[in-house]
């Protein structure tokens, strides 16, 4: 799961709120309907900021382990696939459709809103594209009948409990576009690694998280399912902050220890 950081418009609404107690400057009085006007062109700037450029989310679930760590803050490209009507905080898009619409490639990092809900940001690894053939059989991932290279990487330090800690199999999938990354394999047995194969219908596409035994996405067709086109936000593009959460943001002696130095200002 994905969670917005607060909305633009509400910050730039408390930085305006200052100003506009300030009535007078040394060339006389700021009357109120300035002040109005000043506010009304910050907060269009805000809306289109985040409906055109991009939008700053923040980790909140392990799916994407070890990619994507809890605590971890990602800027989102809303240009990237075009705009729909889930690209703007306003209805200013088309009901249904995409506008100077693209299709991802497989491997990029999207988030999107649930298709059960339409409301929920989710954020997994695009794995199959439109009329794509996906199935999993024995943890491995196949694409139109052929295996993905699945290559064993060392392990990954799971932190199971507060101190404690637990080597989990890591391996290496590389995608026919040549997309490589890590992927986390709890257990042998989990209740993806042997499915049934999927067939990624028109106008939809295939998700899957990194971690795969700790993910709910497509392959659970009642929870998440195919993914519709129109449901994408926008791209995971630049990570820049991390913190392990071991220190509340009024905690400020402890806020050295708490961020994660080595992770700021990364790409997925």
């Amino acid at each position: 799961m994905i969670q917005r950081v607060g909305h633009m418009v509400s910050s730039v609404g408390r930085g305006v709120v200052t100003g506009v107690v300030r009535f007078f400057r040394p060339h006389g009085m700021v009357t109120i309907w300035e002040h109005l006007k000043f506010l009304v062109v910050l907060i269009l700037v805000a809306v289109l900021f985040r409906s055109f450029v991009v939008l700053p989310y923040h980790i909140t679930s392990g799916s994407m382990m070890g990619t994507l760590l809890v605590g971890d803050y990602y800027y989102v490209s809303k240009f990237t696939y075009g705009f729909s009507r889930f690209s703007s905080p306003i209805q200013v898009y088309p009901e249904e459709g995409r506008i100077f619409g693209r299709l991802p490639e497989r491997g990029d990092i999207a988030v999107f809103k649930l298709p059960t809900d339409n409301e929920t940001d989710y954020i997994k690894r695009v794995i199959g594209l439109p009329g794509d053939r996906i199935q999993v059989t024995s943890g491995v991932l196949f694409i139109n009948g052929e295996a993905v290279p699945r290559v064993r990487d060392g392990s990954y330090e799971l932190e199971v409990l507060p101190g404690e800690f637990r080597e989990v199999p890591q391996f290496r999938e590389t995608l026919p576009n040549g997309v490589s990354y890590l992927t986390l394999d709890m257990t042998p047995f989990g209740p993806g690694d042997d499915t049934d194969e999927y067939v990624v219908p028109e106008g939809h596409i295939f998700m899957m998280g990194d971690n795969r035994d700790n993910s709910l996405d497509s392959r659970f067709l009642n929870e998440v399912g195919y993914v519709p086109f129109d449901n994408l936000v926008g791209r995971a593009e630049v990570r820049f902050f991390s913190t392990n959460g071991s220190a509340a943001l009024w905690q400020v002696w402890r806020w050295p220890g708490a961020i994660r130095w080595g992770r700021i200002f990364g790409t997925p």
